[in-house]
């Protein structure tokens, strides 16, 4: 068969809802379903998944696909494989003889292991970590999601005991499922989502003794075989449903199959996916980079019996921002709405909303920070904060883009984007003139799922090289260009951090350290009727006020400038207080 009459599935299991798409060699989707499935919030700070929803979601999307692949007149014979992306760090744990979950996934968003990671920062041996698997400890990967069940749920502690608790990330838990479970048996993952367990080397792509020791797992629970991210035969087959007998070919976690649809092959190439939450990937060649500056080190992925390693920064919170609009204050009834509310006003309003609802991740990875608005007055409208939650996400990747710089010590010079998010022009608009350089968004914006295709087209030939994928998708992108100074931009910016930090110990009862304030002399300008003349004058002395006072516009001020006001009110304090010394000053001569 001619790779012109070949085409590729590929299964997209993200954290809110699951695709299954149909590509032609053109890298164009011919077919596609997508479903949704239920989200479990049991308490604040945590996020489940039933691995069953997972499956069925799956395999609802593959039959309908499948159904309106055939309906324009082709045969399901002609999909030749199938590959797989998905949700990264998401735990999911079964019982390895029987195949039957043991409890609920916990999610890559979840954050109730923050006492565990706690305690294993203070465990000897706890700073050597990143320098082996290329991650920092955090609530974030799957180590500390691992540790919790094994000390929170008897069944996965039982298993455990045993000797049978399997663990897995979702791609994993799939392929599992897909080749039918525990009769077949099909027990791998690939290293673009083993090394977001905490548990792989990153040089060797293995499983480390040490780390596992670390963890006290090792030989103890039974860990997935680390594969190449595309190949014929490890995957396994689909065993059941319209797709059975088709193999699956490749796999790549989510935001390494962006990287390799936006086709960012080639060293200094990046991309940034705007999702549920929101992840930058650097491609930094055939050895990884420890971060310096907050960022992860991981597998871009692994074709041709190579890895090829990345630079990622992670935001907890980017579509999921606007769906806490959508759904938490009904600001709107569908979440591309929020384009519109946004355009109701011209700017932000002088609102910051730091949207830490699980912390903050790259490159601050502060924990205890909560989502917090800051310049809320009365004047602020539902379009300020509509604003201010699409900006902080781009105020995040600016963030990520500057730590990437110091690391790889190269700017970027275009950032090429997908994701829900990225379909608002406003955002891109915002992302481009707050990082200086031009945004670049394909036409076709599924690159995610065209990752996986594109991993099992290179295991099944629809592909032969790199060099033959260089002109998929590139007709029909749109391009931002930067329309503010850089200086505009640094000064939006410099308010941002100073939310950020202001977010900060929300967790907890621990005070956060205040920052004592600097007494210096200063010159004042005092006005009087005819001309100025300048003071020597101490901050926060008796001279100038420590605070600004408080002031009670009432109804009748509504016309009134307040910062005039206030600027009036502390002229007349100054000359008053002025006055004083001056009386003082005489009584002392005359004495």
């Amino acid at each position: 068969m001619q790779p012109s009459e070949m085409f590729v599935g590929s299964i997209d299991q993200g954290t809110t809802s699951t695709r299954f798409l149909i590509f032609n060699r053109e890298g164009e989707p011919v077919a596609s379903h997508q479903v949704e499935f239920p989200q479990i919030y049991p308490k604040s700070g945590w996020h489940e998944h039933n691995p069953l929803d997972l499956v069925s979601s799956v395999e609802t999307c593959v039959e309908q696909a499948v159904k309106q692949f055939e309906s324009t007149g082709y045969s399901r014979n002609d999909i030749k494989a199938v590959g797989i992306t998905n949700q990264r760090e998401t735990t999911v744990v079964w019982d390895y003889e029987t195949g039957e979950p043991l409890c609920n996934a916990i999610v890559w968003t979840d954050t109730r292991s923050q006492a565990i990671v706690k305690d294993l920062k203070e465990k000897p041996g706890a700073s050597r970590l990143q320098q082996i698997c290329g991650l920092p400890l955090s609530t974030y990967s799957s180590s500390s999601k691992l540790l919790w069940m094994l000390t929170n749920v008897p069944r996965v502690k039982d298993a455990y005991e045993r000797g049978t608790l399997a663990f897995g990330t979702v791609d994993t838990w799939l392929v599992y499922c897909l080749n039918g479970g525990h009769q077949a048996n099909v027990f791998v993952s690939d290293p673009t989502n083993a090394s977001r367990t905490m548990f792989m080397n990153l040089e060797t792509l293995e499983y480390d003794n040490s780390l596992l020791d670390f963890f006290d797992i090792r030989g103890r629970v039974h860990l997935p075989k680390i594969v190449p991210s595309s190949d014929t035969k490890a995957y396994g087959v689909i065993s059941d449903g319209s797709l059975a007998g088709v193999p699956i070919m490749g796999c790549l976690g989510d935001q390494s199959s962006a990287l390799v649809g936006q086709k960012g092959f080639s060293p200094g190439m990046a991309k940034n996916t705007y999702g549920t939450g929101c992840f930058l990937l650097y491609n930094v060649g055939e050895k990884p980079v420890i971060s310096k500056h907050g960022l992860l080190a991981t597998v871009a992925y692994h074709f041709d019996g190579k890895p090829v390693y990345a630079l990622e920064g992670s935001i907890a919170v980017g579509g999921s921002g606007v769906k806490f609009l959508q759904n938490n204050l009904e600001f709107f009834k569908e979440s591309k709405e929020v384009n519109d509310l946004a355009l109701t006003v011209e700017d932000n309003g002088g609102c910051v909303f730091v949207t830490a609802f699980s912390g903050l991740f790259a490159p601050y990875w502060i924990d205890d920070a909560k989502g917090t608005i800051f310049g809320i007055t009365q004047y602020t409208k539902k379009g300020h904060i509509a604003r201010a939650t699409l900006e902080a996400t781009c105020f995040q990747t600016k963030a990520i883009l500057d730590a990437m710089e110091k690391d790889s010590g190269h700017a970027l010079s275009e950032l090429a984007v997908d994701g829900g998010m990225s379909n608002s022009d406003l955002a891109m608009q915002t992302q481009a003139d707050l990082i200086s350089i031009p945004v670049y968004r394909p036409k076709m914006r599924e690159t995610t799922a065209l990752g996986a295709a594109i991993a099992a087209g290179l295991a099944v030939g629809l592909w032969r090289n790199f060099a033959e994928l260089r002109d998929i998708n590139r007709a029909g992108g749109a391009v931002f260009w930067p329309r503010i100074s850089r200086q505009q931009s640094a000064e939006s910016f410099a308010l941002w951090e100073k939310a950020v930090n202001m977010s900060r110990g929300w967790v907890g009862n621990k005070v956060p350290p205040t920052v004592p304030e600097t007494k210096k002399d200063v010159s004042v300008a005092i006005q009087h009727s005819d001309n100025t003349q300048m003071v020597p004058a101490k901050v926060n002395s008796s001279i100038l006020p420590a605070k600004r006072p408080l002031l009670s516009i009432s109804s009748d001020l509504d016309d009134a400038d307040e910062d005039y006001l206030y600027l009036e009110l502390r002229r007349v304090e100054i000359l008053q207080k002025l006055k004083k010394l001056t009386k003082l000053k005489v009584s002392l001569l005359s004495t």
